[in-house]
């Protein structure tokens, strides 16, 4: 097995009872779900939800994102990752406080925390050099606030190897179908800021990656133009015209002739292709690009009889129609499995707190494309 940083060890008889937390590039909420779980298998899900993030809380975590896309790799860490860290943390505590209240719920209920931390940089390895990536959570003052141990800094170590760091929820995605009785091979999409697929093929086997952009550019290209932070309902695609010959452009990137797997930051496209389009048919082309690039991962191999989609951007019904219209395998919601498709990558982040725990691997060469499967995260106790 592969490295993996120092985790302070917890006491694991059997399933436990974990609460896991994920804020994804979007910065829209905090999503919170409680899993019972062995790291292996799952027992039993308790309730999810989410709350908003703060407007001064998206502001600040806006700029601490703008500056480490300047930040060189041979200058100290910005200033501002220390207090966006803080932030983050009491941000998650908040959104926890209420979730335990409404759902009659106590901190004490729980064995462990999984915390994603909010993601501020992710630069892909090269051939040259290892990658990059940034999750800000202070877990220390997260453990005090809330008297739990908590595992976190799921990524690290598996870039530090030479890997992707992501995407990591593929593990659970295969937990996921086995606990709904689904025979592999399946495929599970995971929309938001970027999209990525797990495939399970039907040995077994894990592959992984970044399929290309999910909702964020069509966010980034609303908020440049002051139109808001997304496009409710798909309105503005709708009304739109595909640009098929910037499709071609954008489909045309190194990223889509690479070999899996591989991942992606949200700013790796670049939006100055769709400037000179209405923002009718700038949101059409991305909604476009994005099916399209789904389309492409099965160019890598399995051929699932569903593709179960899941995250924010399944609630996008201009994402989801045109989706349906040009993958070649019919396309469902989390929802038609009994799964929570809001819920599923904080789910996925409980199952990776339980693997850290039992010091189970959670990354895979065919997900992160490290060289063999190796243990992450590290746990911090009050």
């Amino acid at each position: 097995m592969g490295p993996s940083y120092p985790t302070r060890a917890v006491a694991v008889n059997g399933p436990m009872r974990i609460l896991g937390f994920m804020t994804g590039t979007s910065l829209d909420a905090v999503d919170m779900a409680v899993l019972e779980t062995d790291g292996e298998t799952i027992q039993a899900f308790g309730p999810s939800g989410e709350r908003k993030l703060r407007e001064e809380t998206r502001d600040l975590l806006l700029v601490a994102t703008e500056i480490a896309r300047g930040w060189p790799r041979e200058r100290p860490e910005p200033e501002i990752f220390a207090e966006a860290a803080q932030v983050v943390a009491d941000e998650h505590f908040h959104a926890a406080e209420s979730f335990l209240a409404e759902h009659g719920l106590s901190w004490s209920d729980f064995d462990l925390l999984g915390v994603h931390g909010q993601t501020v940089l992710h630069e892909r390895p090269t051939p040259e050099r290892i990658g990059r990536t940034v999750q800000l959570l202070d877990a220390e003052r997260l453990a005090r606030l809330t008297g739990r141990p908590v595992a976190f800094d799921f990524r690290t170590a598996d870039v530090a190897a030479g890997g992707q760091g992501a995407p990591l929820a593929p593990i659970y995605h295969d937990a996921r179908a086995r606990a709904s009785g689904l025979a592999a091979p399946v495929a599970a999409l995971n929309i938001g800021g970027v999209a990525n697929i797990t495939l399970v093929d039907a040995d077994g086997t894990l592959l992984a990656f970044d399929t290309g952009p999910g909702n964020g550019m069509i966010d980034l290209m609303l908020q440049e133009r002051g139109l808001g932070r997304f496009d409710e309902n798909g309105r503005l695609a709708a009304a739109g015209r595909v640009d098929e010959a910037i499709l071609e452009r954008f489909l045309a990137s190194a990223y889509f002739a690479g070999p899996a797997p591989k991942s992606l930051d949200r700013y790796d496209f670049p939006l100055d292709l769709v400037e000179p389009l209405s923002a009718e048919d700038a949101a059409a082309t991305l909604v476009a690009f994005t099916a399209e690039a789904v389309v492409k991962a099965f160019e890598h191999g399995a051929r699932p009889s569903a593709l179960i989609v899941c995250g924010g951007g399944r609630h996008n019904p201009q994402i989801m129609k045109v989706l349906t219209e040009r993958c070649p395998v019919p396309v469902k919601t989390a929802e038609d499995y009994g799964w929570r498709g809001d819920a599923i990558e904080a789910e996925a982040f409980a199952y990776l707190a339980a693997r850290t725990a039992r010091g189970l691997p959670i990354s895979f060469p065919g997900t992160t494309g490290v060289r063999e499967a190796m243990t992450g995260g590290r746990i911090v106790r009050p």
